[in-house]
């Protein structure tokens, strides 16, 4: 079985410049070979992993072939898994540049990466993306997921949510609270 997200972007370029840099026999045993996982269908761990997530960076592509890079951000959920193949999120209004949007109109292929830079994993994702308007309620993304790969953690930086660091914060204020309230009351005892 192959690996659909090498058989969407190993092209024979890709494959060419593997061949040239030594790694082209390393990813045809790990991607090609009849042992690989489909990586089509999204499965638990994607699932937990891209509800969790606060952001994902999105690219399209214009009719005139200029890749475009988007951020989208919420709270966690705001990007949902509908099914195994179907991921979905509303299109909150932003700078109203609609790039993403007017791209959208000519190419409906996209590439999400999500990010857990505290837990350095990151999950890339190839799909279709549907728009549906909706008069007075705004805009529904729909992507149809075609390939996914979970990507090294090599080069991710460590990062922490600013609400965890305060959390951390605030335990660690609260022992220190205890702590010096047992050694007032050993220093009392004595």
């Amino acid at each position: 079985m192959s690996h659909a997200f090498a058989d969407i972007t190993f092209t024979p370029a890709v494959r060419a410049a593997q061949s040239r840099d030594g790694s082209r026999a390393q990813y045809a045993r790990a991607f090609e070979s009849g042992g690989a996982v489909q990586h089509a269908q999204l499965g638990p761990d994607e699932a937990v992993f891209i509800q969790a997530q606060r952001s994902f960076y999105m690219a399209t592509v214009s009719e005139t072939g200029w890749p475009y890079v988007q951020h989208r951000g919420g709270a966690p959920g705001f990007l949902r898994v509908v099914d195994a193949h179907t991921l979905s999120f509303a299109d909150l209004p932003g700078n109203r540049q609609f790039i993403s949007v007017g791209n959208l109109e000519h190419e409906d292929r996209v590439a999400l990466i999500l990010v857990d830079y505290a837990r350095r994993r990151r999950l890339k994702l190839l799909g279709r993306l549907a728009v549906l308007e909706t008069p007075g309620a705004g805009r529904e993304m729909t992507i149809r997921v075609e390939a996914f790969d979970w990507n090294c953690p090599q080069h991710i930086p460590v990062r922490f949510e600013a609400e965890d660091v305060q959390r951390a914060l605030h335990e660690r204020d609260q022992r220190i609270v205890q702590l010096e309230a047992l050694l007032a009351e050993r220093d009392a005892a004595t």
